[in-house]
């Protein structure tokens, strides 16, 4: 087995949520049969949104110590960094696209008109992922746009109530209306606060498309 080198932070629930849904996903019969994984758990990394060139270096930095500690396979549960996938690649190792592998599997399901829960850098990764897929992209318009960013960052100051939540169905209902046939939680802190059952459309989670193929990519 590969040992997988895990650059997270980005958020930190995300991360270790991400972390479980690997060791969930992983076919083992006992603790040796499991994956092993490096983390660097970083929350310090600079804005994506607001400090691109610095954000690309950090990572960059932690994928170098992630292979100089041994790890074989990189993956990252943040779909808004991989923005800076270039800089990562640079190390040398294997690095799998969350962002291609998601919309290759809500391809698979047969929807053409896709709608996509992320923040602005994110929704602008999967919409030049799904033209080239041929897919359709639905997003969210004016207000809502601010309604997502404002849910997500509740969530990551600790708000665990059904506000957030809320809101985040209320936007799915949105893109739905709107025309989308399927959804995709383009932002690792999606499926935390809402679940597939909850979503009126199929809604497809990153991050558990990113378990799937790393357990696949480690063996």
């Amino acid at each position: 087995m590969k040992v997988l080198g895990i650059l997270g932070g980005m958020g930190p629930v995300a991360t270790t949520a991400f972390m479980a849904q690997v060791q969930a996903l992983t076919p083992a019969r006992g603790d040796e049969d499991h994956i092993r994984m490096l983390v660097d758990l970083n929350p310090h990394v600079p804005n994506r949104h607001t400090q691109g060139e610095a954000a690309g270096r950090t990572l960059g930095e932690m994928a170098v110590r992630l292979r100089d500690a041994g790890a074989e396979v990189l993956a990252m549960p943040c779909n808004t960094a991989h923005a800076h996938a270039d800089a990562i690649r640079a190390a040398g190792l294997p690095f799998i696209d969350m962002i291609g592998a998601t919309v290759e599997a809500v391809s698979a399901g047969g929807a053409r008109r896709i709608g996509v829960l992320a923040t602005p850098g994110g929704e602008a990764l999967y919409a030049e992922a799904l033209s080239a897929a041929g897919l359709a992209i639905v997003r969210l318009e004016g207000a809502d746009r601010e309604a997502f960013m404002a849910a997500v960052f509740a969530f990551k100051a600790g708000d665990l109530t059904d506000g957030p939540r809320g809101e985040m169905r209320r936007l799915a209902t949105t893109l739905a209306d709107a025309g989308a046939e399927a959804i995709i939680g383009g932002c690792t802190e999606v499926p935390l606060l809402i679940r597939a059952d909850e979503s009126p459309v199929p809604l497809t989670d990153s991050a558990e498309v990113l378990a799937r193929a790393c357990v696949e990519a480690c063996g």
